[in-house]
């Protein structure tokens, strides 16, 4: 009796286009071919595993090749139909790239094309999961896939089109099969449930729908799993799960609240139960993560997609409905980056019980640190320089408050500087029980004028001293948020900031000091406005180690010393930051070597930051 046994998905295979489930387009554009008579002779089907690629391919087999074809309706009685139907391999050759992926096999297949049909008109080639061929058996394939026989078709499919060489794929009409719906494969396993007398329910049904992905052939399996259940009882979503070895949706429910609640120790004892019903710790963070997935969806979707979106039944979206509001967005994708990484961790460990427990307590106890109100307050607190007090999930109720929401933050009241004494006894004091957080004294802000501290705290961000010994060479002209202006008075040292990563270092650094994004930088030559520009601000750029404009008189022959000491420098500078290949030693003689140099400190600084020498 058992080796009569078809199963489901053989017996309720398509056998016409019409029957095909999910894939529309592809129905409709067949179908006109058909009718038209605008045969390819090579065709390409891909996508998912199960969505009928390969039952595609029969059917138009069958429509070609029917003595009533071609024809969109096949007779399915003729001997050709026959044939195809039975899987005899005469005018319909189907071949599992798989197993024949070697040059020679396609080599034995070209051999046998010159022969004409049997039954049929066309000579039909399904090969499937085609990129499975090798490169040399594709290059094979290609020339005869170009200029086949008039009465040779070819049907390629593959689940990774990507891995098929584009010299093939620009040669055959392409479909793209796309993942069946949900709501298509239920009412299709409904229509198989109903024919085999199967007492399954439609929660049952959804959830072996769900289960597959997409894939129709996964569904119907499953299906006739579970049509040996549905003899004696109906079928539920239950025996789903406990086939698929899937958690149910109540112990999850149960387990994810004292995840919220922050209950650690509840959460072990739930676990363990769970653990000891022969759940795998890789199967149990994995039913988890759906959970929370599904709890993401009820937090950002319409209702009237979640049911679609989540395949819960009405009573089991209440209950998730319910966990919406104490969680906020963040921290449930918190939570899932946290499950994610502790199912990379349980695949790698020898131990995996031990990490289950671990991801729990951890899961467990982070859920109540992660609110934005609380991230908000806590930043609150530091700008104001008071104390602050938690507002998690299970934050005590230290005061009664008449705006709850808003979380107590102590304040001290201004005071005039006084000795360490007279501080202690004006200074406010909070109770230990209070959880007071005291944030350590805020600097002082630099004045949005003063161009001098702009400038000094643009060069603190800079993190390579050889970049930052450029930058003490340069005069600011405008530091704000909406761009930043350096000018040099060399031409070389500007191309040679601009040519290299030294600019990205300075873009970084004014990131950090506006506390934003691609800030514009602009490093330039002098322009005569720029004067003005200085004038009007609070005070001038100085250059570290040097000594400010104001300070330097214009009527002595400092001055012009002190700027020819700055060229001097750049020229140094740009000779050292060179490619050693680029620069020609000169031919200095003893008297030079044995020569004192009296040095500055600024090139002291140059020499210690480059390791470099003296190039007379």
């Amino acid at each position: 009796m058992s080796g009569n046994y078809v199963p489901l998905y053989r017996k309720y295979r398509p056998q016409t286009l019409d029957k095909l489930v999910g894939q529309e387009h592809i129905k409709k554009t067949l179908t006109s071919a058909i009718e038209l008579g605008k045969i390819a002779h090579a065709y390409l089907f891909t996508g998912p595993r199960g969505t009928g690629k390969t039952s595609t391919a029969r059917i138009l087999a069958k429509s070609l090749n029917c003595k009533n074809g071609p024809t969109i309706h096949p007779c399915g009685e003729c001997e050709s139909c026959l044939d195809i139907t039975n899987s005899i391999p005469i005018d319909v050759i189907e071949i599992d790239a798989a197993s024949n992926r070697k040059v020679e096999d396609t080599q034995n297949i070209l051999e046998k094309i010159q022969y004409v049909p049997v039954h049929g008109k066309y000579k039909i080639y399904i090969i499937d999961e085609v990129h499975m061929l090798t490169n040399h058996a594709f290059n094979a394939l290609l020339k005869t896939l170009e200029e086949p026989p008039e009465n040779v078709i070819f049907i390629l499919a593959t689940t990774e089109v990507h891995k098929v060489l584009d010299t093939i794929k620009s040669r055959c009409q392409r479909f793209d099969f796309r993942r069946i719906t949900t709501d298509d494969i239920v009412k299709h396993l409904r229509y198989i449930s109903d024919e085999e007398k199967i007492n399954i329910s439609d929660d049952a049904l959804l959830a072996i729908a769900k289960n597959s992905a997409g894939g129709m052939r996964d569904s119907i399996s499953l299906l006739d799993q579970l049509s040996i259940l549905g003899m004696s009882k109906q079928v539920t979503a239950e025996d789903v799960n406990a086939i698929l070895g899937r958690i149910s949706f109540d112990v999850l429910n149960k387990l994810s609240s004292k995840i919220i609640s922050a209950s650690p120790n509840e959460a072990i004892e739930i676990l363990n139960e769970i653990y000891n019903a022969g759940n795998e710790p890789l199967q149990i963070l994995t039913n988890l993560s759906e959970y929370f997935k599904n709890l993401l969806v009820a937090k950002n979707c319409r209702k009237e997609l979640l049911y679609e979106l989540t395949g819960l039944n009405e009573p089991q979206l209440e209950e998730l409905l319910k966990q919406k509001d104490l969680l906020e967005t963040q921290q449930v994708v918190f939570l899932l980056d946290r499950i994610t990484y502790y199912i990379k961790e349980i695949k790698l460990a020898s131990n995996q019980r031990l990490w289950l427990e671990v991801s729990m307590i951890d899961l467990a106890n982070m859920s109540e640190n992660t609110k934005i109100l609380d991230l908000q307050n806590r930043l609150k607190a530091l700008e104001a320089g008071g104390g602050y007090v938690k507002s998690g999930i299970n934050a005590i109720n230290i005061k009664e408050s008449p705006a709850p929401a808003a979380p107590a933050v102590t304040r001290p009241a201004p005071v005039p500087p006084v000795d360490k004494q007279e501080q202690q006894a004006v200074t406010p004091k909070v109770s230990p029980a209070e959880d007071v957080f005291t944030p350590p004294p805020i600097s002082k802000k630099v004045s949005g004028n003063d161009i001098s501290a702009l400038w000094q705290a643009l060069l603190s961000n800079i993190k390579s001293p050889s970049t930052k010994a450029l930058l003490h060479l340069a005069s600011p002209v405008k530091i704000a948020a909406d761009g930043v202006i350096i000018t040099f008075k060399n031409d070389k040292l500007v191309s040679q900031i601009n040519d290299t990563n030294k600019k990205q270092m300075v873009v970084e650094a004014a990131n950090t000091m506006f506390n934003q994004a691609d800030t514009k930088v602009t490093i330039r030559l002098p322009k005569p406005e720029d004067a003005e520009i200085q004038k009007n601000s609070a005070s001038s750029p100085v250059s570290a180690g040097m000594e400010a404009a104001d300070d330097i008189k214009p009527d002595t022959g400092q001055n012009n010393e002190k700027q020819k000491d700055d060229v001097e420098l750049e020229n140094k500078l740009i000779i050292q930051t060179e490619e050693p290949s680029k620069i020609e030693p000169k031919q200095e003689t003893s008297g030079e070597k044995n020569k004192e140099r009296m040095e500055t400190d600024q090139e002291k600084m140059v020499l210690d930051l480059f390791d470099g020498k003296y190039i007379e």
